[in-house]
């Protein structure tokens, strides 16, 4: 029986000319960081987005006494099908963190480099920023409708909370919540997104197969929302300082949340790295067989022609490894939607 090969989008589909020269450009290491920071702000910009959204239409019937606006199970789902859509265009270009909590654990765990990591993480909280400030926009005439409606009942005292406009934006302390409690909530809530995450890149999982990992992470998201929401989650640092920092853009200091923001930011980072340590301590194990799913995702997801095969496509020194080299060391082999690199981590090693 014939050996099938492997079919590359260049063997089906001729790009034009101007696309054809910024693939020879796009994967050298001076210029594939870049790329790279993109992916994760669109990422991020693409899970904050529409959840951003459906909460402002939340507050809006809140403060309007009208149901129909939006609602939680609407917030949770907006913010599952943000992820599933970020995991899905953008997560094979940066390996898919859009978390500045799975970029630390990659850093600890997968030997993920700290110069990128760091690059990474304010593209994710820019992609935040960014998604508030155009949300801000598309609802800023009912946004001022929402603060006239407060200051006419003569409940000023509402705006920053989360009842309040700027309260979509950026997490604000539930009038009557303890500081204590919400740390519960936060933690343990981060801790059970976490625990998701890493067993959906576990390659021996027979259940959370690569093609249901992004689905996984997703409601794993929603969930929590529509479970803990009410005492108040982040679960996203990215998701958090980049609307925070939206929210003191607009409102000023006293959007800033007082010390409820950094149980908010910081929570989820050592959360995430307790579930991976717990996930790693008892539930991996080397003698397990890797899945035939993750080994056929793993040959996707690391199989660039352009990288693999520098014959293929002559590119400059800086943008060509040694033939059959796999940046795969730097995640243990493991493919997942938040693990795999691309080029740059092949270029690096060279």
């Amino acid at each position: 029986m014939a050996q099938s090969r492997d079919v590359y989008l260049g063997d089906m589909h001729q790009r034009q000319g101007v696309f054809r020269l910024w693939e020879r450009q796009r994967n050298r290491k001076e210029v594939h960081w870049l790329i790279e920071c993109f992916a994760e702000t669109l990422g991020v910009f693409l899970y904050v987005f529409p959840g951003v959204g459906s909460t402002l239409g939340f507050i809006l019937g809140g403060i309007l006494k009208e149901s129909g606006f939006s609602s939680l199970f609407q917030i949770g789902f907006a913010y599952a099908l943000g992820i599933l859509f970020a995991l899905g265009i953008a997560a094979g270009t940066s390996g898919g963190h859009f978390n500045p909590a799975v970029t630390i654990v990659h850093v600890i765990f997968r030997k993920f480099p700290i110069g990128k990591a760091f690059r990474y993480i304010v593209a994710q909280i820019f992609g935040g920023y960014l998604a508030c400030m155009l949300v801000y926009y598309q609802w800023r005439p009912l946004i001022h409708q929402m603060e006239e409606g407060l200051a006419a009942a003569g409940a000023e005292a509402l705006m920053f909370t989360p009842n309040g406009p700027p309260g979509a934006f950026a997490l604000y302390l539930l009038p009557g919540m303890a500081h204590g409690s919400v740390f519960l909530n936060e933690f343990v809530c981060s801790f059970f997104v976490a625990l998701v995450i890493w067993a959906a890149g576990d390659p021996t999982n027979m259940v959370i197969t690569p093609a249901l990992a992004a689905p996984a992470v997703a409601l794993s998201y929603a969930a929590a929302i529509w479970s803990f929401a009410t005492p108040g989650v982040a679960l996203n640092t990215a998701r958090d300082l980049g609307g925070r920092l939206w929210s003191l853009t607009i409102w000023g200091l006293p959007a800033g949340g007082g010390s409820y923001a950094a149980i908010a930011a910081l929570t989820n980072i050592p959360a995430t790295i307790f579930a991976v340590v717990l996930y790693e301590l008892f539930l991996v194990d080397s003698d397990r067989l890797v899945t035939r799913e993750a080994l056929e995702f793993a040959h996707l997801a690391h199989g660039n022609r352009r990288l693999v095969h520098k014959d293929v496509h002559p590119t400059s020194d800086a943008n060509t490894i040694e033939q059959g080299h796999s940046h795969s060391t730097h995640d243990s082999g493991k493919a997942s939607i938040e693990a795999y690199e691309v080029a740059p981590e092949m270029q690096r090693r060279k």
